[in-house]
């Protein structure tokens, strides 16, 4: 039987469901629930992360929040969040840099 490393399980995990690993980070499909009473992660929905937002899409202030709660929950600062698709929809697609999958993979679950 062939032994599969886990880095390459993580990526065979999340190239099928909500990340996959790029040159500088991971991809993350998130679906933001704003105004919710409180923020964070709520686990995986589909196929992205559902993160509470508790702010109004108006003005870009889920946005703003959305990156806030990203770069806390994943431990990164909020110039490694970077929308990649979707800003001004419900789904989007954020790049976050200097993690990789398996760390997203453990942190949602533990989250959500």
């Amino acid at each position: 039987m062939k032994m599969v490393s886990p880095k390459s399980l993580s990526d065979a995990y999340c190239d099928m469901e909500y990340c996959r690993d790029t040159a500088d980070g991971v991809i993350v499909n998130v679906k933001a629930q704003p105004r919710s009473s409180r923020s964070g992660i709520d686990g995986v929905l589909g196929n992205a992360v559902k993160v509470r937002i508790k702010s109004a899409p108006v003005d870009g202030k889920a946005n703003k929040e959305l990156v806030e709660t990203l770069a806390d929950v994943f431990g990164v600062s909020k110039s490694s969040v970077e929308f990649k698709g979707g800003e001004t929809s419900k789904t989007k697609s954020v790049l976050i840099k200097g993690i990789d999958s398996l760390r997203v993979i453990s942190l949602v679950e533990a989250k959500g």
